[in-house]
C-alpha cells in the first residue's frame, strides 16, 4: 500500500466516523439527558455504530472485497478492545475523577477512532500478501 492509498484510506474513514460519530453522540446526549446511565448509552449506541460502519469501511474506506464473515468477525473484535478502553476511560475519568461525562465521551471518540483505524487498516481489512508463486 502506498502513501497515497493510505491517506485515501483514511479519508474515506474519516468521512465514515465523522458522519457516524456526530449522529451518535448527538443520540448520546438525547439519551442520557432523558435519564439513560451514561455507560448504557454509550454501550448500545457503541453496538449501532458498529454494524452501521462495518459495510462503510469494509467497501468504501478499504475497498476490502474478501468474505463477509471473517472481516466482521474482526471488527466486532476491534470494536470490542475499542469499546473496553472507552468503558475504562468513562470508569476511570467519570467514576474516579469526577470528569464531566460529556467531554470525556467526546474525547474518546479521537483516541478510538484512531485505534480502530489502524485495526482495520493492518488486521480488519487488510490485503493478503502475494504468495512467492504470484510475484513471478
Amino acid at each position: 500500500m502506498s502513501d497515497r492509498s493510505t491517506l485515501h484510506q483514511l479519508l474515506r474513514y474519516g468521512t465514515v466516523g465523522l458522519v457516524s460519530n456526530a449522529v451518535l453522540y448527538m443520540a448520546y446526549l438525547a439519551l442520557t439527558s432523558f435519564g439513560l446511565g451514561a455507560k448504557l448509552a454509550m454501550s448500545l449506541l457503541y453496538a449501532i455504530g458498529v454494524i452501521q460502519t462495518f459495510f462503510f469501511n469494509k467497501r468504501w474506506s478499504f475497498g476490502h472485497r474478501g468474505e463477509h464473515g471473517t472481516a466482521f468477525f474482526r471488527y466486532c473484535a476491534s470494536y470490542g478492545i475499542g469499546y473496553g478502553v472507552n468503558l475504562a476511560a468513562l470508569l476511570l475519568l467519570v467514576d474516579q475523577f469526577g470528569l464531566p461525562h460529556q467531554v470525556v465521551q467526546g474525547v474518546m471518540i479521537l483516541c478510538i477512532a484512531s485505534l480502530l483505524f489502524l485495526l482495520q487498516k493492518f488486521w480488519v481489512f487488510r490485503h493478503p500478501s502475494p504468495s512467492p508463486a504470484q510475484e513471478s
